[in-house]
């Protein structure tokens, strides 16, 4: 298999932990090193709300009630920006049931598939993946949590494990 030099990210920030949560916040880091970032009305079916979960992700329900754009939105956009790619995650357990969520919701299909980072990762890259992470964390100063800065870390570590 030919390595992937800049692999196109996902990373999905969800009202809770378990399997009634559902997507609030979508975010990618594209292989043309540029980011998107949407956060997601609720669907009125989606009612689970996990405390525990607002104090990672840091984005309140005034918030999405505030700025977050209708579902079917974000999908048709996803669909646009992303069709026939293969995007990676590094949660892909729980990415990928909150986008088949959402798509669901939306009542569309999703024309773009997604799998686990760990597909395209050498045992070179698993072995140096953490510190390089963590260096990579430490490089940059974010001030809030969001789905798009998650996508260009496990981005920028995949890139900067790639060659070592």
């Amino acid at each position: 298999m030919a390595r992937i030099k800049n692999p196109i990210i996902i990373d999905i920030e969800a009202s809770g932990f378990g399997s009634h949560s559902y997507p609030i916040e979508v975010g990618i880091a594209l292989d043309t090193d540029s980011k998107y970032c949407s956060l997601i009305l609720r669907d009125p079916d989606w009612t689970h709300w996990d405390t525990e979960a607002e104090k990672v992700h840091c984005i309140t329900r005034d918030v999405l009630e505030t700025h977050g754009k209708p579902l079917r939105d974000v999908a048709t956009h996803l669909n646009e920006l992303l069709a026939d790619k293969t995007l990676y995650s590094d949660g892909w357990v729980v990415d990928k049931p909150w986008l088949t969520t959402l798509f669901y919701k939306a009542n569309m299909e999703m024309r773009f598939q997604v799998s686990p980072l760990e597909m395209i990762l050498s045992e070179t890259q698993m072995e140096r993946w953490h510190d390089t992470k963590d260096k990579v964390i430490s490089e940059i100063s974010v001030q809030r949590h969001r789905a798009s800065i998650d996508a260009w870390i496990i981005q920028e570590t995949y890139k900067r494990t790639l060659n070592t």
